[in-house]
């Protein structure tokens, strides 16, 4: 019961950050661009960030020793999202999206 209690708040997590993303990156395209311009990054994004993650969080592991040395990667990659998208996103809320 526990294992499932805690599965579902995970869900639930999730799921709190996957709905505004969605929502996010509709607005963030014009409408004829708006499939490829979203998918293309998103899956490329996903493809190497995340895919190679495993990877080289474990060899980080391995080649200093410390256990915690895995987590220098997906928290790096975090901090650079958070910058470049500080940086370079802009507001689309009062612009016009059928071009």
């Amino acid at each position: 019961v526990a294992v499932i209690f805690l599965l579902t708040i995970l869900v639930i997590f999730v799921t709190m950050v996957y709905g505004p993303i969605a929502a996010f990156l509709v607005e963030l395209f014009p409408t004829n661009i708006r499939y490829t311009s979203m998918s293309f990054p998103y899956h490329i994004g996903n493809g190497w960030f995340g895919g190679f993650l495993p990877l080289i969080a474990a060899s980080m592991v391995i080649y200093t020793g410390n256990i915690y040395a895995g987590l220098y990667y997906p928290v790096a990659v975090a901090f650079m999202s958070l910058i470049i998208g500080g940086l370079y996103l802009k507001e689309t809320k009062d612009n016009k999206m059928d071009r």
